[in-house]
């Protein structure tokens, strides 16, 4: 299987925030390695403050790797080179989905704006049909509003602004992480489908093992921006870190 996307010696820095100007940089990221196979999901799994958002950021073009250190390449391209190419074929659910869509649109407003930024032209109404059957959600709804909707159905609305311009890779940035537990279980199920049915590539960034175990076929550790461990999901008893083994012990109610 082909790798999408590779991710190689990665260093990032932030210059640090205070009132002397000093110029001292925090090491956020420092020399990050993985890959991602094409049509696989990837957990990257990490606490507050690890370095995950950081790399996010890097693999969606939005930030640069530290002059020199390091590259992100997506089918053997520059990533920023690749996205310019490939309009539309990167997408990104975050965490937040109240700010992720303005909530004086209605679902009809929202899921249309993303069609039309990228030229879809047509019966853009047929097309807003079909994603709002995918994301599990009714077609009478289309001129609800926004903030009338419960946190898991924006999040559905987000999934399908995303998934609109047909996207072979998908960023999950703690897509799951602000809804409740029930909820969560649904989104998976849902994304999970979805993957299989469009044939995306994921990558799945959280701080919940049983979330990223559920959904991912292979599962990184981030740990103060190094990766510490690479397992496919079915070796999580083979954990060799210490972070990971902490992490695995805290789901898990037996030692490995």
């Amino acid at each position: 299987m082909k790798n999408l996307v590779e991710v190689k010696n990665i260093h990032k820095s932030y210059l640090k925030v205070g009132m002397n100007f000093s110029g001292t940089r925090i090491q956020v990221l420092n020399g990050v390695t993985f890959d991602i196979e094409e049509g696989l999901c990837v957990g990257l799994i990490g606490e507050s403050g690890s370095g995950k958002s950081a790399l996010s950021r890097l693999i969606l073009g939005l930030d640069k790797p530290d002059k020199g250190q390091g590259t992100i390449h997506i089918q053997g391209q520059p990533v920023r080179q690749w996205i310019k190419k490939n309009p539309g074929k990167i997408s990104v659910v975050f965490q937040d989905f109240a700010s992720s869509v303005n909530p004086m649109y209605t679902i009809r407003e929202a899921i249309s704006e993303p069609l039309r930024a990228s030229g879809q032209r047509g019966n853009i109404d047929a097309k807003i049909d079909e994603l709002l059957q995918k994301v599990g959600l009714f077609l009478d709804a289309k001129d609800r509003y926004i903030h009338e909707l419960s946190g898991g159905q924006i999040q559905r609305i987000c999934i399908a602004r995303a998934i609109s311009t047909n996207p072979k890779f998908l960023v999950l940035d703690e897509a799951i992480s602000s809804l409740d537990v029930s909820v969560q279980t649904q989104i998976l199920d849902l994304l999970q489908q979805l993957q299989v049915e469009m044939k995306m590539t994921y990558l799945f960034i959280a701080h919940d093992l049983q979330a990223v175990s559920h959904l991912c076929n292979k599962i990184l550790f981030l740990y103060k921006g190094e990766i510490v461990e690479e397992l496919h999901s079915g070796q999580l008893a083979n954990v060799q870190n210490h972070y990971a083994k902490k992490l695995l012990g805290s789901v898990i109610p037996f030692e490995i």
